[in-house]
């Protein structure tokens, strides 16, 4: 009889299925959080990036929500400049990935694989994507921009 084997096959692709990355199915919200949390660029002050040229941690003390992701701050400072101008600050593309929303869909975004051009903030997956990115910034972010409303939308 077939059935035990087909069986077997289906429960093998379903496994193997359930075991892909997370990347392959990121969620669209406006912001990136990860699965587990609600806290944008994994804690990361969005505008320690401007104002001290890096990743700097930020403090649950020093927190806002915007866009439904809780952004924190290493500073009053740093976050009444975000409260005042947000979308001067917040990550592009939600904090996805730039060149994953250029190829036209989501990936999680590192806060330490960052790069401010034209004043605003961009992160992407890792830094070996991060470097492809930097092979051509202006397409990508060109493909990006149109891309990521669709992708919102899906």
């Amino acid at each position: 009889m077939r059935t035990p084997k087909l069986f077997a096959f289906i429960a093998t692709g379903l496994m193997a299925a359930a075991a892909l990355p997370s990347v392959a199915h990121a969620k669209t919200d406006a912001v990136y959080t990860g699965t587990f949390s609600n806290v944008a660029l994994d804690g990361y002050d969005s505008v320690g990036y401007f104002t001290q040229g890096r990743p700097v941690l930020g403090n649950a003390q020093f927190k806002t929500v915007y866009k439904g992701a809780e952004f924190r701050f290493a500073s009053a400072a740093n976050l009444a400049k975000f409260k005042a101008n947000p979308a001067a600050y917040a990550p592009q593309y939600g904090g996805y990935c730039a060149w994953a929303v250029s190829q036209g869909y989501t990936a999680s975004g590192d806060p330490k694989v960052w790069k401010i051009v034209g004043g605003k903030l961009y992160v992407n997956y890792n830094r070996e994507i991060g470097n492809k990115w930097e092979k051509n910034i202006p397409g990508f972010i060109a493909s990006a921009n149109k891309n990521w409303p669709k992708i919102l939308a899906s």
